[in-house]
């Protein structure tokens, strides 16, 4: 074995805690020879953007060898590239297990993850009735008109999860950790258990939690997916997305990338590879911000309710200290309104009115980023099925970022008084 090969063996094993891998996980892996022996050369401290679309060898054998997965190595990007698998790298090292593959979006992710779960003709899919918009409507008019049966259920009601799992026997569960608006908590650990049972794939969207709260395929998950625009680079800067699975989905998954093409570009993957290692940083203040608003905003006159997973008063606080390790940055509330709109306009007024807070239908971000769910995230859903999921005109979330919260507290405070 050569000396950089060992180094870079024990450098792995070295890194233990969460904090540490986010640091050096993926990096010092790309090793430049400068006097073409195999123990002559350095590692870039920083991994380099590998813009190259094909990569050369020492002779045609070699090509063959690669090509033919005889050998490590890279010949075309689409089939692999060096600053996109120091990024996989490093996500996997922070799943605790798995091989990570990461794709142009959250949505591409998603695709690709239900693809590699043989979600096909004559499949049935169980979701979860809070799942993301864009991931419902995947599943009903991209996967439902090849002949797919969709079917809904209340991830936060076990009973229920289990009644369809048994009668049902679905080839797919899909669920997400922490669900968006209303950051209902699903028991990962427990659903697991029952997907596990009746033979079917659990696919978990871990985007909320970021392996720092959460590691769904320590709790029996089949695959994870994230957004990687989210919380793991963090700064808004890039879309992207990553699966995280192990055997028997990998090979799946790689197959599906190299065919279908949805690959994560080089600088995307270097610009998330740098932003993961600050996520615990971003994290910690996130979350420790989230508790503070939450406090204040339950207090405060003009606000009608809260919704965060680590108040007592939560549906599910009891499984977010079970199964998380924190409960999130992320806090949403309904504004104290009694007008005829159901206080769409109430809610346009306080969010006009923030200074400091950014009006953007994201998050994840080092900005505090505030949006209106009902004609943001799930716009395209039925009137109908809004008020069923609890989706009102007057509930706003928030994102929080890592300003000081007195900053963003003075700033709700100062445009609820607007309202």
């Amino acid at each position: 074995m050569s000396k950089p090969r060992r180094e870079q063996e024990t450098r792995e094993k070295q890194l233990t805690r969460f904090e540490t891998r986010a640091v050096h996980a993926g990096e010092r892996r790309t090793y430049l020879a400068t006097d073409g022996k195999s123990d002559g050369g350095l590692y870039p401290i920083s991994t380099p953007i590998y813009l190259s679309t094909t990569f050369a060898h020492e002779d045609i054998e070699q090509t063959d060898k690669v090509l033919g997965g005889e050998e490590t190595g890279y010949s075309y990007t689409r089939y692999g590239n060096p600053t996109v698998a120091a990024f996989e790298e490093a996500v996997a090292a922070l799943e605790g297990r798995g091989h990570a593959f990461a794709f142009a979006s959250g949505m591409a992710a998603m695709h690709a993850a239900l693809l590699a779960a043989e979600l096909t003709n004559g499949a049935m899919v169980l979701a979860a009735e809070q799942l993301f918009g864009s991931t419902s409507s995947l599943l009903v008019q991209v996967f439902g008109a090849s002949g797919v049966e969709v079917r809904f259920v209340d991830a936060c009601d076990l009973a229920a999860v289990e009644k369809n799992i048994e009668e049902l026997t679905p080839r797919v569960v899909v669920l997400e950790t922490i669900s968006n608006p209303l950051l209902r908590v699903a028991d990962v650990p427990r659903i697991a258990e029952l997907v596990r049972t009746a033979g079917s794939t659990l696919v978990v969207d871990a985007t909320f939690c970021t392996p720092y709260l959460q590691r769904p395929l320590e709790l029996g998950a089949d695959m994870v997916v994230h957004s990687a625009t989210k919380y793991l680079s963090g700064h808004g800067d890039l879309t992207g997305g990553v699966v995280v699975t192990d055997i028997p989905y990998d090979g799946a998954l790689d197959q599906i990338r190299k065919l279908v093409g949805g690959l994560m570009a080089p600088f995307e993957a270097w610009l998330a590879l740098r932003g993961v290692k600050t996520l615990p940083l971003r994290m910690y203040r996130q979350c420790e911000n989230a508790r503070e608003i939450t406090t204040r905003l339950a207090a405060h006159p003009k606000v009608a309710k809260v919704y965060y997973p680590g108040s007592k008063d939560h549906p599910d606080n009891e499984v977010a200290r079970r199964t998380l390790a924190d409960a999130g940055g992320l806090v949403s509330f309904e504004l104290d309104t009694r007008t005829p709109d159901g206080g769409r306009e109430e809610a346009f007024r306080f969010l006009n009115a923030l200074k400091v807070c950014v009006k953007v239908p994201s998050l994840g971000d080092i900005y505090t980023l505030a949006i209106h769910p009902a004609t943001t995230s799930h716009r395209e859903l039925s009137p109908s099925r809004r008020a069923r999921l609890g989706v009102k005109e007057n509930l706003i979330r928030i994102s929080l970022g890592i300003e000081h919260p007195d900053d963003i507290i003075e700033d709700i405070e100062q445009a609820l008084e607007k309202v």
